[in-house]
């Protein structure tokens, strides 16, 4: 009847009823460790590995991000470094999203999730984009905690008082320990844990449904949805110019790859033109060393100084360093094949010797392409 008070919410029922009773949260779960399932079966380690393979598949990385790969906000949040880094991070996100997900319900659960992992890894490119690859779904899950206080402040009277005040202490305290952790411990991205947790909050705030008899307030879903539009927009005003495009890296890794295999290919044609060498006029050997191997050094040379690199892409003093070469080997083999021509054998051997001198200085070259931070 009117004026009765409704019943009190009991915390600790709200996490019973298993995987049935949370559907969104199990999905998210499941993504996860599909994603990661995925990242194995393409070169990722299953304990810890470098980055390459979760840069090359969506982690948050500056020069990537910010060359028109703007979606890796989005998938970041299921990739993981190792599967101890998944094992907490799906453990935290079972703990913590069946409550928040009986509480908001799945498809507002779901928003918080996506919403606060995209906050977060934006601020986390703010403040570390040009400097680290970044990637977890721990600034989703901060999310869910932001939510999680959210709602517990502004229905505490709806919750038993004991319950209440143990598990808002308990989610505060393990939000301020692993911030506060993030300050001493190398690579966690705290960036994204307080920008998630911050959006968490807003989000709660905007999306929250009511437990009692009286509706949200539309102002305070305003002032939430106000405060998280400001917070994008100053973030995506804060971004750092990328230090290179990332696109330009993997061109420049292309490059490299498809030079390596081009020497392989000329090699034999040295060999070839040595082994068939008797018997043959001086003329028809500087025809095949034109022909065969000056002309291909010259278009080697000419895709590399095609790319346009900005010298702080990684590769792109090594894509130097094979240009130079190219146009050395190209220049003393057209030399070789002149000197052939003429009978100078003085002039064939310091053609020879330019030619070894570009080999020798080509070992630096071929050094592994190096990996972006």
């Amino acid at each position: 009847m009117s004026g009765t008070p409704a019943p009190t919410i009991h915390l600790a029922a709200l996490t019973r009823g298993g995987a049935a009773a949370v559907p969104a949260t199990v999905t998210l779960i499941a993504a996860n460790a599909l994603a990661f399932g995925f990242l194995l079966a393409h070169g990722a380690g299953l304990w810890h590995a470098p980055t390459e393979v979760q840069l090359a598949w969506g982690a948050n990385f500056g020069p990537a991000t910010q060359d028109g790969g703007w979606w890796r906000l989005a998938s970041a949040m299921f990739m993981h470094f190792g599967v101890l880094h998944l094992a907490l991070n799906l453990w935290a996100l079972w703990d913590v999203g069946r409550l928040v997900e009986r509480l908001i319900g799945p498809w507002r659960l779901a928003a918080v999730f996506l919403g606060s992992g995209l906050a977060g890894n934006l601020l986390s490119l703010v403040v570390q984009g040009n400097e680290a690859v970044s990637a977890g779904a721990s600034g989703a899950i901060f999310g869910l905690y932001g939510t999680l206080l959210a709602v517990l402040a502004r229905e505490r009277r709806r919750f038993d008082a004991h319950e209440f005040r143990w598990l808002f202490g308990a989610a505060a305290l393990f939000a301020a320990v692993a911030l506060g952790l993030g300050f001493f411990v190398r690579g966690i991205d705290n960036a994204a844990h307080g920008g998630g947790l911050a959006a968490g909050a807003l989000l709660g705030l905007l999306l929250r449904r009511p437990l009692g008899a009286h509706p949200v307030p539309r102002r305070e879903r305003a002032l939430a949805a106000t405060a998280l539009a400001v917070a994008v927009v100053a973030m995506l005003q804060a971004l750092p110019a990328p230090r290179y495009r990332y696109g330009d890296e993997l061109a420049a890794r292309r490059a490299i790859r498809d030079f390596a295999t081009d020497e392989q290919a000329l090699g034999v044609r040295w060999r070839s033109i040595l082994l068939e060498a008797d018997g043959q006029s001086f003329e028809s050997l500087a025809g095949r060393i034109d022909e065969d191997i000056a002309s291909e050094y010259e278009d080697s040379f000419d895709q590399l100084s095609s790319l346009r690199l900005d010298p702080a892409t990684p590769s792109a003093a090594t894509v130097e360093r094979l240009r130079r070469y190219a146009q050395q080997r190209s220049e003393a083999s057209h030399a070789l094949a002149e000197a052939l021509r003429r009978g100078d054998e003085a002039a064939a051997r310091d053609a020879l010797d330019a030619l070894r001198g570009a080999g020798r200085a080509a070992s630096a070259a071929s050094a592994p392409t190096p990996r972006a931070p």
